[in-house]
């Protein structure tokens, strides 16, 4: 999958619509992507957001491909994300884990999050910084 790499600019994390988006072609987001690789960011996937995206690998050549690229991260459920991802969903009366753990992610990074659901990711935490597709 994707590799670590240190960036200067703040990161992007990608929700499960955001790589939905950029499998199907969509216009409005391979420019983000364009404009964000020109900006210097790099992108953070939450391991649950890929198998929630994943389907076959044989024809999401696209998306196969972005995930391999040195520009992403994918950043694993392990333990004390998963407990955070709880206790987040806890908080805002919530159950979607994956959701969390992309609030969670950006959260910790101080990335912006672009996402096909602006709304149950501001009800886990209003002051995400969000790009709705």
């Amino acid at each position: 999958m994707g590799r670590t790499r240190t960036r200067s600019a703040a990161g992007i994390v990608l929700d499960t619509g955001a790589l939905i988006a950029l499998e199907r072609g969509d216009k409005r987001m391979i420019a983000l992507l364009h404009r964000a690789l020109t900006q210097g960011r790099s992108f953070r996937v939450p391991a649950g957001v890929v198998g929630r995206a994943w389907r076959n690998g044989r024809v999401q050549v696209t998306l196969a491909r972005f995930l391999r690229s040195e520009e992403v991260e994918i950043v694993p459920l392990d333990e004390q994300l998963a407990s955070s991802c709880g206790e987040l969903c806890r908080a805002a009366s919530a159950s979607d884990v994956i959701d969390a753990s992309v609030v969670i992610v950006a959260r910790e990074r101080r990335d912006l999050i672009v996402t096909s659901d602006p709304v149950d990711l501001r009800r886990l935490d209003p002051a995400s910084l969000i790009i709705a597709l």
